[in-house]
């Protein structure tokens, strides 16, 4: 270094190079680049040690100060950035450093022809459910593999806060940028602050008011689920609500009224509980109109046993066997709980005479689980859905590489990978996929069924599927 001749009239020239250098080498020698344990995708994770970086600095900055083609080298690292031979998933879980801001307005505004880029940044917060967060990640593993998507490299990013995500997010504004996730809620209402950078978020967020702008949702929204079930109904049909007194009762109830009446059903009555079923018994009395129907059936055995005739006697034995008259207001019920509770609010209504037999039970999308379909109560039920046979072999598959149970939300991030694919493909420019996700005409295959996005938030084309003995089936 120091007997290299001429070294002050050089220095100017090297070191604008030598910071190109630092930057490219940096990336490549501080990536430990190892195998998938399960799939052959190379996963490259992110560490800076400080002490290699500083002697890894003072090297390169002595080698970049020598004289060379500076034409020649750009050129072949421009064409080894931008023909990658394989998916690299980047994984850091460090802290980011936060950008410092230049002059320039906050945005970018009015870009045309933008080229979606290459790098898509995964967003988990090390807060999420551990086993959600492992199975999404072995989930895009798989899409990646098994659609044999190319040319992108997907980078892991966690973070612990908002204020993390934020510097992450920034850090990474490059026009044409598509992030996945978060997963929470709490964290994807920051999103919509960087639309103006032509950037674009697919959230797995179950808020809706969250969908807008450059944020679209993926998740298992109950207003479409119920509105491809009410649509199913017939004139004839009048529907009872039972709901719970919480976030997801209260919001079945918030939006009934507007689906009914796009349905051929009417809505005649409805009862809600606590939380934690102290009066769950109370409302399905209510509902079910249980002492009234009481009251009228000892009042037809009164009248009946005064009578003499065979035929009253017959009629008389027959009442016997009933608690309450079969004379309900409504044909279907709708029962809008999920998990634990439905398995204990279920069968409560037969037990207070509202028979599955005479009142169709139903259900939203959330009882599309096995756990459900050998409940008593529950058979004959109906709920929308796909018909498992639809990813029996994503499921058999993800088991077989993976040796763990496939949840059912980890259909979602297999959907996205393949609707990321089909974009990179396609070679799309950023505004086309904006045009293409704001037109519901357009429809994707899906595990779950065709989708399509509407006001940013996925829908599906759902089936009517009826729960017999452990299974479910089709019946639309």
């Amino acid at each position: 270094f120091f007997l290299m001749p001429n070294l002050f009239s050089s220095l100017s020239e090297c070191l604008g190079f030598s910071q190109i250098i630092i930057s490219h080498f940096l990336r490549m020698f501080t990536a430990r680049k190892v195998m998938s344990s399960r799939l052959p995708i190379g996963v490259a994770t992110i560490e800076r040690p400080l002490t290699i970086l500083l002697i890894l600095s003072l090297f390169i900055f002595t080698i970049s100060c020598t004289p060379v083609n500076l034409s020649k080298q750009v050129a072949e690292n421009t064409q080894e950035n931008t023909i990658p031979e394989k998916i690299v998933i980047t994984k850091s879980k460090n802290k980011v450093i936060e950008k410092k801001e230049d002059n320039q307005e906050d945005g970018v505004k009015n870009l045309n022809n933008i080229i979606l880029d290459k790098t898509i940044i995964a967003l988990f917060a090390q807060d999420d459910d551990s086993k959600i967060t492992k199975q999404f990640l072995n989930t895009f593993e798989l899409g990646i593999h098994n659609l044999e998507v190319r040319n992108i490299n997907l980078k892991v990013e966690f973070f612990e806060s908002n204020k993390e995500l934020t510097n992450i997010i920034k850090n990474n504004l490059s026009p044409g940028r598509i992030f996945l996730g978060p997963i929470q809620s709490k964290y994807t209402k920051i999103l919509n602050n960087y639309c103006n950078h032509k950037v674009m978020f697919f959230s797995f967020s179950s808020q809706s008011l969250l969908a807008k702008d450059c944020v679209y949702l993926l998740n298992f929204f109950p207003k479409n689920e119920l509105s491809q079930l009410l649509s199913y109904l017939n004139d004839d049909a009048k529907v009872a609500l039972l709901y719970p007194e919480n976030e997801y009762g209260y919001l079945i109830n918030s939006f009934i009224d507007d689906i009914i009446f796009e349905s051929s059903a009417i809505l005649v009555n409805r009862s809600s509980y606590k939380d934690d079923l102290s009066n769950v018994r109370e409302s399905i009395k209510e509902l079910g109109k249980y002492e009234l129907r009481k009251y009228e059936l000892n009042r037809q055995k009164q009248i009946l046993s005064s009578k003499k005739d065979e035929k009253s006697k017959k009629r008389l034995k027959k009442l016997e066997r009933f608690k309450t008259t079969s004379d309900y207001d409504f044909t279907h019920i709708l029962i809008a709980d999920y998990g634990l509770n439905l398995l204990q609010v279920a069968p409560l209504l037969p037990y207070y005479d509202i028979d599955p037999n005479i009142v169709q039970f139903m259900g939203t999308g959330v009882i599309d689980d096995k756990t459900f379909f050998y409940e008593p109560s529950l058979q004959g039920a109906i709920f929308p859905g796909i018909p498992e046979t639809r990813r029996i072999n994503l499921i058999n598959n993800y088991m077989e590489i993976y040796e763990e149970e496939f949840l059912r939300i980890s259909t979602l991030p297999y959907d996205l990978m393949g609707l990321i694919n089909f974009i990179y493909t396609k070679e799309y420019e950023f505004e086309d996929v904006i045009k293409l996700l704001n037109n519901p005409n357009k429809k994707f295959d899906g595990i779950d069924g065709n989708f399509y996005f509407k006001n940013n938030m996925i829908e599906r084309n759902l089936d009517i599927l009826k729960i017999s003995n452990g299974n479910s089936f089709v019946i639309n």
